[in-house]
This record gives C-alpha cells, structure tokens and sequence, in this order.
C-alpha cells in the first residue's frame, strides 16, 4: 500500500476494537488510499465517528420489484406470477442481498404457478438447503452467533410472535424478564436493562423499529421475514420454542415454551398427560380451556390468553405458584378468583381491555408485583371523559413497593386509596380515573412522594368536573409526562416548574 493507492474492505467485523490495532500499520502517503468497512452493527459505526459514514436504506418497493424481475426473468414478469413474485418480493424486505439470491435461485425454475406457490409457502426449509441460498443464511446466521450469551435467548424469543406480527416493545421487555432472561444490577431496573437489550438488537439491524412514542421512545417493533425463518429453525434446533400453526395437532414434549397461532385446536387435547411446558402464548385461536390448566401444566411461568374466548377463570388458577405473568388482555373475563393470591411469584399482571373492574384485595399479598395493567377505554365522536375506565383497588395496595406501572385505579370511592399510591416510591407510570376535584390535593400529595414516576394520566370523574391539581410545588424531577383529561380552570402551575422535564 505504501507505492500505490489502494482500498482495503473490512466486512462484517464482529470485534471493532480488533480493526483499531490494525489501523496504526497502516501508512498515510497521502496517494488516494481508502478503507472501507462495511457492519450491519452501529457500536463499529460508533467506533468510525470522526469518518464518513453512509447508511445504505432498504430498496424502495420499486427499486426491489425491478431488481428481482431482472434476476428472475431477465425482463418482465408472467401476469400469472405477479401475485407469487410480489409475495416473495415483500418476504425480502428491501434487502438487496436477499433479492439477488432468491430471483436468482427461480430464474432456474419452470415459470409455472404451481412450482413457484411451492417456493413461496417452503421459503424457511428453502433457506436450510438450497445451495444458492447459502448465503443468506450464513450472513444472517452469523447476526445470530455474534450476539453475546445474555441476547441470544431474548432474540430466539422472537419466535413466539406470528409472521407479520407487529410487537409491543413494553409486553416483549415484560416477558424476557419473567422468563429470567433480564438479571438485576445494582441501581438499574429489570425494565431498564429489557429495553438495553432491546436497543441493542435494533443497533445491530436484527429487529426493525415500527412505531415510535411522541417522545421518541420505541413503542413497536418487528423482525425481517427471513430473518424470522432463522430464528425459528434455531428455536427448534434448541429446543426452545414450538409454533404450532393452523390445524397442527400434534406437540413435541421436549419444547419448553408453545405459541399457537390462528389453530382451533384446544393445547389441553394436544399436549401430554404431564407437560413440562413453561409458557404458553395464543395468538388468533379460537378454543381455549382452563378447566384442567394448573393440574396439567404446574411449572408454567409464561401464560399470556390475550385476545381469547374466554369469559372466567377457575379457581384453581392460584396453584400455578411459579406464574410470573398472566395477560388476560383483551378478553371477556370479568372477575378474578380469590385464589390469585397464591401466585407469590407473579410480577405482571395484564387485564387490558378485558372487563374486570374489581381487584380481589388477595392481590395485595404478590409482593414481587410490577406491573398491574387494566385500563380500557374505548373510542367515541365527542372524545368524552368517562369513556377511560379504571379498576377499583382494596386498601393495602401501598405495599406492593416493587410495582413499576399501575394503570389505571379508579378512584371514585377511594380516598384512603389515594393516600396509599404515595407509598408506592417506585413507581414509573401511574394512571387515576374518576378523579373529583376534592380529591386533587390528596393525589397531588401522594404524586410528590413517587421519586421516580415518568408518566401520569388523570381523568376526572366526569365531563363537567374541575381537575384541580394546583398543589404540587415541586413535581417529581423525571415526570415527562402528562396527560389530563376534564375541565381545567387553569393549567397546574407545577407545568412551568423548571427542573421538570415536561
């Protein structure tokens, strides 16, 4: 290098620091010479600072339908393939790689609808043995392998989600801590270091932003499809996760964790007589039974029913002791067993959207309690107040002192309630409903005392009554915010408060 210019590429390298012992060998004749690394990680982008730095984008739709019908078809495509092509072009996501290789590897196919439909629904087995693809199974393979030990069970994790699904960043970090995969560290919450992960896997281009909060916090996400097809077959490999699909009626006992996805068969009937299956997720499926649940799956830490018929819940639920987390969202369950006071292990609780209005008082026994979420609301032309609806609490509900997110209380007849939420000190979100104006220098009291909250929502108790929350002189310093929702004489002078973050 030292008597020409010359341009030397650096692809993939999974250890910056490594490049950064190189760097000084190299000599500076000022002869044009170039390096170019190329990485799909942004900590070796951040490494490269004081350098240009260009972000290759996924190609436009159009760009990838173009590349692909010249790979595949050298021209244009068969009208009768334009729907299979243009599937398989969105299977791609824009990544020209992907493209390249795929088009490539059907430009050798007959041009016929049946052998291509065959292609497009065996992609995943096509990935695993198809010699041309190769490549693009080794390249996002190695993503995989380069992960360090504490997030390559978060990123198998990703195997639960169905295809297409688009996944709530706050209900994906909740689980990765209640299967164990998020550890305490001094000074940190678990939900703090679950979102590290999280950002790091999108710093590392495995998993793709969807949808961002107003203040810029990721709120969704999702996962490339052929990225997905290595996960799942990794997730078998290890025995991690089971999908079961469709009219699939038949489970492997080894997997410790089953998703079912769009089936209307019941897991009861599936599984085995003993099941050693820790967690359980539904997505789209249409029959589901509780009756015989805790005496066939007594390990279970994960059972998440969001989104399925089901209108009770037996009383036995209370002897699955090692649940850390129950999602009944979106249900039609109404009450809760008083039994629900036996899951000691349980750390969220998840009733959104369902119709339960009243905590059993036996849920201020789950001392390892971080997250009671159960509020419902539901659209209207006048965007009225009483359409957000809260869950009534017993009075103890002050000593669940790990409680993260409390969402939301309805507070119509709890005046010592009010009083209480001020010993929950670690508190992070809190929502209140039904909210009189006498009762706003009892909250404003109690707010003061969460040290750590961020984000609080208030509804008064109906449309034509005053918010007054004027009696908090010094908010809490990382409350960014706020939503209120009522009649307000003024804004409360607390907004304007200087250390605040709002």
């Amino acid at each position: 290098m030292s008597r020409s210019s010359a341009e030397a590429e650096y692809r993939s390298m999974p250890l910056f620091h490594n490049f950064c012992h190189i760097t000084p060998t190299l000599p500076e004749n000022k002869k044009g010479s170039r390096i170019i690394i190329t990485t799909r990680n942004d900590d070796v982008v951040a490494g490269c600072k004081d350098d240009y730095i260009h972000r290759l984008p996924h190609l436009s739709p159009d760009s990838s339908w173009e590349l692909f019908c010249k790979k595949a078809f050298q021209g244009s495509c068969p009208p009768e393939l334009k729907k299979l092509s243009d599937d398989i072009v969105k299977r791609c996501g824009g990544l020209p790689l992907a493209i390249v290789a795929i088009g490539g590897l059907l430009s050798r196919k007959e041009k016929i609808v049946s052998e291509w439909r065959k292609f497009s629904d065996s992609l995943g087995f096509e990935l695993e043995s198809n010699s041309h693809l190769e490549s693009i199974n080794t390249i996002l393979s190695l993503s995989y392998y380069d992960l360090p030990y504490q997030l390559k069970s978060c990123f198998l994790y990703l195997a639960i989600f169905p295809k297409d699904y688009t996944i709530k960043c706050g209900i994906l970090t909740r689980l990765w801590i209640a299967e164990g995969f998020v550890k305490a560290k001094r000074g940190v919450t678990l939900e703090d270091t679950a979102e590290e992960f999280l950002t790091e896997l999108i710093h590392r281009s495995l998993v793709q932003v969807s949808q961002v909060y107003i203040d810029g916090n990721i709120k969704r996400c999702h996962i490339h499809d052929l990225m997905r097809e290595i996960i799942l077959k990794k997730a078998e490999e290890l025995s991690f996760c089971s999908v079961m699909a469709g009219e699939a009626s038949c489970f492997d006992g080894r997997f410790r964790r089953l998703s079912i996805q769009n089936s209307s068969n019941n897991v009861l009937d599936i599984t085995s007589k003993k099941s050693h299956i820790r967690s359980i997720f539904l997505y789209n499926s249409e029959m589901f039974s509780l009756e015989t649940l805790a005496s066939k799956f007594k390990l279970l830490k994960v059972l998440d029913l969001g989104g399925a018929p089901l209108d009770r819940i037996p009383e036995d639920l209370g002897n699955l002791f090692h649940l850390r987390y129950l999602s009944l969202r979106k249900t039609k369950v109404k009450m809760l067993p008083r039994s629900i006071g036996k899951l000691q292990n349980l750390q969220t609780l998840d009733l959104k959207y369902s119709f339960v209005e009243d905590l059993p008082v036996e849920i201020n026994r789950l001392q390892k309690l971080r997250n009671i979420l159960c509020f419902d609301f539901s659209y209207n032309a006048d965007l009225r107040v009483d359409f957000v609806r809260g869950v009534h609490v017993k009075e103890g509900i002050g000593g669940l002192e790990d409680l993260q997110k409390l969402d939301s209380v309805d507070v119509t007849y709890g005046v010592p309630i009010i009083t209480e939420l001020g010993k929950l000190r670690q508190l992070r979100k809190l929502g209140i409903t039904k909210l009189s104006r006498g009762n706003g220098q009892r909250l404003c009291a109690s707010i003061s005392d969460m040290v750590h909250i961020k984000y609080l929502s208030v509804c008064s108790l109906s449309e034509d009554e005053i918010l007054d929350l004027q009696y908090i002189s010094n908010p809490p310093l990382l409350l960014s915010t706020v939503y209120l929702m009522g009649r307000l004489e003024k804004l409360p002078d607390w907004h304007y408060y200087k250390k605040c973050n709002l």
